[in-house]
This record gives structure tokens, sequence and C-alpha cells, in this order.
């Protein structure tokens, strides 16, 4: 049987279509290969959140740091998944500046809300990040002035799985990180939408 061969005369290269969610993985895994290398060392001291000092300048800069620091490779996988899957649509659509602005504001509250009211439990992951984008990948299709469905059903489903989670679950899973990953996700979804905040249109 005879083949056919079909030449367009282009060449398939790799697009880097999304610089913030790449480097953004990029820092997580090398955050996580450093901390097996130090024995978790490094992790603890730079890509964590928990009760410390004031006066230390690495209790502002864990604010932000903890969500590159993961606890192991399925911690990891499970979180980096996710964002490489949702994270791409939304910078595309929102633009790098923006996604790069809902990952610091998710991390700075979800770090704040930690610091403030569990200082004994150290938090680290990007789950909070994966619940803000989930949230706001609802908002994606939105017409202005409206609500989409498909945010109230996220919003029931996932944010209501975590607040039963938190009441009824003893687990080692931040509920509450999660919880205020999807609000931040949420708040600033609604605004970028209502504002018209998108990328660079082609």
């Amino acid at each position: 049987m005879g083949r056919i061969l079909i030449n367009s005369g282009k060449k398939a290269s790799v697009s880097f279509n999304s610089p913030v969610i790449l480097i953004f993985t990029l820092l997580c895994f090398a955050v996580l290969i450093l901390g097996i290398i130090t024995k978790d060392i490094t992790t603890v001291s730079f890509f964590s959140v928990y009760r410390s000092p004031l006066f230390n300048p690495l209790t502002y800069l864990r604010m932000f740091t903890h969500v590159l620091g993961h606890a192991g490779w399925e911690h990891f996988f499970s979180n980096i998944t996710m964002i490489l899957v949702i994270g791409p649509l939304l910078e595309e659509k929102y633009g790098s500046e923006n996604i790069l602005f809902v990952i610091l504001a998710t991390a700075l509250a979800t770090g704040i809300v930690h610091f403030i009211f569990f200082p004994g439990i150290r938090l680290l992951g990007a789950s909070g990040v994966v619940f803000a984008f989930i949230l706001l990948s609802s908002f994606t299709s939105t017409e202005e002035g409206k609500i989409p469905a498909t945010f109230i059903l996220v919003a029931v489903i996932y944010l209501g799985q975590q607040i039963f989670s938190a009441l009824f679950v003893n687990d080692n899973i931040s509920n509450l990180g999660h919880i205020l990953g999807g609000i931040v996700g949420s708040v600033l979804g609604f605004i970028m939408n209502k504002n018209k905040m998108y990328g660079k249109q082609k």
C-alpha cells in the first residue's frame, strides 16, 4: 500500500505561550528539588508560612513564597497538573500581568490568614492558587452584568466541598486556603471581567 507524504513547508516549534505559568511551574519544581537536597531545610525556612517574629524579614517573604513549596511529589503533581491545564487559558485571556497578580494576591491572602489563625501549623503549596484559577476560569465567557451559571455551580461544588471538609473531616489539607483561593479568584474574576482587563488581543 502506497504512502502519501504531506509537506506543508512549516517546521514545528515549541511555543512559550504562558510565561507566568511556565516560570511558576519551574520555580515550584526547583524549590521541591532544593528541599529534597537540603532535607526540607530550605522549604521550611523560605517556602512555608508559620508564626514567626514580625521583625524577621523572612516572615514577609514567606507570605508570598509559600505557594512555591510542596511537601512531596504527590503534592506537587496534584497542584501543578491543574495549574498547567487551567493556567495557560487564563493567561491567554487576561494577560500575564493579571495572572501574576492573581497568584500574588492569593498567596498573600492565604498567608496572612494562616499566620494569624494557625500559628502552630506550617502552610505550603499552590492549592490556593489552583482554587483561585478554578473559580476564575468560570468567568471566562461572562457577559457584562451577568453572573454565569457555571460560576455558581463551580462555587457550590468546590467551595461547598471544602467547607464541608473543614467542618466535618479531620485531614491534613488546608481547606481554609482552598476557600480563600476560591474567593480571591471569584472577586478578581468579577473585577477583571467588569473592567475588561484582558490580555492583548491578536
